[in-house]
């Protein structure tokens, strides 16, 4: 259990955190005197919008694939042949939510009969 001096210094932390969070995209978006954005910034956030969505669905997909085959390796069988699947049909039709779906329709589908 945290001591008071602690759980109040871990609040202000988080908040500090949230506020930070809340406040980054109006430091990008702000318009400077003559009413144009910067170019620097344009780049900058040209830089995020291409590397971040899938730098992020990498992270997650390791995540998910490195926690099942750690518990159970059976079930990272299964989570791996879904994401496979999903990557495939993502592949072929370009559509994300039907990769998504069709990739969790899959895993659920096997997880009830393998599993």
């Amino acid at each position: 259990m945290n001591s008071p001096e602690e759980a109040l210094g871990l609040v202000l932390a988080m908040g500090a955190v949230i506020l930070f969070c809340r406040a980054f995209p109006f430091l990008f978006f702000f318009r400077d005197s003559t009413g144009e954005k910067s170019k620097a910034k344009e780049v900058f956030l040209d830089f995020v919008e291409k590397t971040v969505p899938p730098a992020a669905m990498t992270v997650l997909a390791f995540n998910a694939l490195g926690g099942a085959f750690k518990e159970n390796p059976r079930d990272g069988l299964l989570v791996l042949a879904a994401s496979v699947f999903t990557a495939l049909v993502h592949i072929w039709k370009g559509n994300a939510l039907v990769s998504i779906f069709g990739g969790t329709a899959l895993y659920m589908i096997l997880a009830r009969v393998i599993g």
